[in-house]
């Protein structure tokens, strides 16, 4: 691909799924404390390809859990850092519809690749993917309920229109078990396959927004 940016060469390919594992931190699930979030990137086959782990502080992470400013970087298998993702401190309600959601992604890292930002609505979860140059390509549209009791739940990744699917996140429902005694969560990315390789690394930011905003704290989230 014509000046691929480094790193993202695994993206680049015949690739329209990719699956987010978060690890299970030992501490976090036995005592109760939130720790920094890392997270396995596999393709459709299970081999990871990259790895990630959120860098924030304590602070942050006890106080504004679900809102707290983040900045997750995205390692290849060599060690090398190829993506990042930033999210600053901003608001989350549909009553108040300034200052909502956004995230940069950056690939390299200092170099952007595109945004995440959050559309108001007062029913429905919705969020823009743009281009490196704020400009829109793509619809994210929740579902009314994210509570996913016993089932996935899907958000669907749609054309400018809203009126036509081409893919989705999910998050997939792992199991009681997992739900209540360990902050695991598991989510699964659709594109096409040509989706330029640049939004396939914004998505993978969306897909660690939606994490945080909507299954943080819920026993059928993580």
């Amino acid at each position: 691909t014509h000046n691929l940016p480094p790193g993202l060469e695994y993206l680049s390919q015949q690739l329209d799924q990719i699956i987010i594992h978060q690890q299970v931190e030992l501490l976090e699930a036995i005592l109760g404390t939130e720790t920094s979030s890392k997270y396995e990137i596999k393709n459709a086959l299970g081999q990871r390809v990259y790895f990630a782990e959120e860098e924030n502080g304590c602070f942050d992470r006890r106080l504004c859990s679900p809102l707290r400013a983040f900045t997750i970087s995205i390692a290849d298998n060599a060690g090398r850092e190829v993506i990042r993702v930033i999210r600053p401190l901003r608001c989350s309600s549909c009553c108040f519809p300034c200052f909502l959601q956004q995230l940069e992604v950056q690939s390299p890292p200092g170099t952007v690749a595109g945004y995440v930002v959050q559309n108001w609505d007062p029913f429905l979860p919705k969020f823009t993917i743009q281009n490196e140059s704020k400009e829109d390509v793509l619809k994210i549209i929740g579902p009314y309920a994210t509570c996913g009791c016993f089932e996935d739940v899907d958000f669907e990744v749609k054309a400018l229109n809203e009126m036509t699917t081409i893919g989705k996140i999910s998050k997939y429902w792992s199991g009681f078990v997992n739900n209540v005694f360990t902050n695991t969560a598991n989510f699964g990315i659709q594109v096409p396959v040509d989706l330029d390789v640049r939004i396939k690394a914004v998505m993978i930011g969306a897909c660690f927004l939606i994490d945080l905003m909507f299954f943080e704290n819920s026993l059928d989230g993580l």
